[in-house]
């Protein structure tokens, strides 16, 4: 009894020590593996430029076909190969070149493994990856190692092995490896990022993020169910770089600051195990992925971003896109606001005051952006892209960008260092789920270098 007390006594002795000196809670490291030899960071990367980018298309299916057009409207872009294992998409994406005037490509499928061919065709430059996301990191990889640019849709890679590769590989081959994060290059998300340089919102220090998409109509339209079964495996924030990529530029993310601890929380998977039932015709006891998915990180200079993610559920459409500064607020859902500090010194107030910050929504934040113009967008481009579209014009602002970089020798807007940040929320989250929802550790993907840059910019060849 005299044990059992005394020990009482020791334990509430070290709480008390602890709560005394604010112990941090314990964070789950991870690694970072060291540099392999003779090789260099690519931040700032700089290639031979290219007259004309030949392109290779691989993955013809949603993201894939519309890519093909959209690429024949860009200057000093041509596709010159095709790869789908569905022969039928190959002959409906020539037909789109032959419509637009453009020569027949090279042709690759029949067989999952077909890429490897058309990465070693000679008259490619460029390989732009549309296929399942199993398939991103092995035809990324493939690229860069037979002396291709890799340009991958969305998320580029899953795990810390697979980004870590795609790392590797780009430093040692010296070759851009670049993710294909269209919501970073959306009018407002750039008009945004323009007002924030300018100091219209003072110091940026928080955002938010996310993909809530209901995906219902959609489930059946992907490969062999391929989209429901990374949900039925994998737990965790399975698509963040739509939320994350664009707030990570206002942050500066990699450019001034870092991202260094997340933690995770999630739902049960209320609605997954639901549609695996609906679509298999069985019930799921093992689905993975919880309905909604949330994460919130904090960075290296005491900022934090809240991610979240729900495919599941009738939650309208939001990609939450938020930023919060020490004297102004910008938001584009549920509707676009901004908000301004105008609060003066001597005005009366008491418990009940409410309302001293300038708002503008709708057309009034439209208004109020249109005075940050993105350095990037000149009027013919925006006129071009409305016309041939890409949701809403992103999709063509993102591959024209890419393909004016290539051919000018420049940086590309986004490195393989923003593909390792932004994918990481993925095995990260998960990490943290399955461990109770503990804090964990967001590498260094660039080795030291994240600081090297000092703020987000883009490169012109003027």
């Amino acid at each position: 009894m005299k044990k059992t007390f005394f020990l009482l006594l020791a334990v509430s002795a070290l709480l008390a020590t602890a709560c005394k000196t604010k112990t941090s809670p314990a964070v789950l490291k991870t690694d970072v593996p060291a540099r392999p030899a003779g090789q260099e960071n690519v931040i700032g990367l700089r290639t031979e430029p290219l007259e004309t980018v030949r392109i290779g298309v691989v993955g013809l299916g949603m993201r894939g076909g519309d890519a093909v057009e959209r690429l024949t409207y860009v200057p000093g872009a041509v596709v010159t190969a095709l790869c789908d294992v569905v022969p039928e998409r190959v002959a409906e994406s020539q037909a789109v070149l032959a419509r637009r005037g453009m020569p027949a490509a090279k042709e690759y499928t029949g067989a999952e493994d077909a890429y490897k061919a058309l990465c070693q065709q000679e008259d490619l430059d460029l390989v732009y990856i549309c296929t399942d996301w199993s398939h991103h990191v092995p035809v990324a990889l493939c690229a860069m190692e037979n002396g291709k640019h890799a340009a991958v849709e969305v998320p580029a890679a899953g795990t810390l092995e697979d980004i870590w590769a795609l790392i590797n590989t780009s430093e040692r081959t010296r070759k851009h490896c670049i993710m294909l994060e269209n919501c970073c290059y959306d009018f407002f998300e750039l008009s945004t990022l323009a007002m924030v340089q300018a100091g219209a919102i003072g110091e940026p220090i928080h955002a938010e993020g996310s993909y809530q998409h209901n995906l219902d109509p959609f489930w059946k339209a992907y490969w062999d169910n391929w989209r429901l079964k990374e949900n039925q495996q994998h737990r965790g924030d399975l698509y963040p770089t739509h939320g994350l990529g664009p707030v990570c530029q206002v942050l500066n993310i990699h450019r001034g600051d870092r991202m260094k601890t997340l933690v995770a929380m999630d739902t049960e998977p209320f609605n997954g195990a639901k549609m695996s039932e609906k679509l298999y015709g069985k019930p799921d006891a093992t689905f993975a992925a919880g309905d909604q998915t949330t994460t919130l990180i904090r960075t290296e200079k005491g900022k934090t971003i809240l991610v979240e993610h729900d495919v599941m559920t009738p939650r309208p459409y939001s990609r939450m896109y938020q930023v919060v500064g020490t004297d102004g607020y910008a938001a584009k859902y549920p509707v676009s606001m901004l908000c301004f500090r105008e609060f003066e010194e001597g005005q009366p107030v008491d418990a009940h005051t409410v309302g001293t910050e300038k708002v503008y929504r709708g057309a009034a934040a439209d208004e109020m952006l249109e005075k940050y113009p993105s350095p990037i967008l000149t009027p013919e481009l925006v006129a071009l892209a409305k016309e041939v579209g890409g949701h809403g014009g992103m999709d063509y602002i993102m591959d024209y960008r890419m393909v004016y970089c290539l051919r000018n020798g420049l940086p590309l807007d986004m490195d393989v260092y923003d593909l390792a940040e932004w994918c990481c929320v993925t095995p990260l989250s998960r990490l943290s789920l399955e461990n109770g929802n503990m804090p964990v550790e967001v590498p260094d993907f660039t080795r030291g270098a994240w600081d090297q840059l000092k703020g987000f910019s883009y490169a012109f060849a003027e």
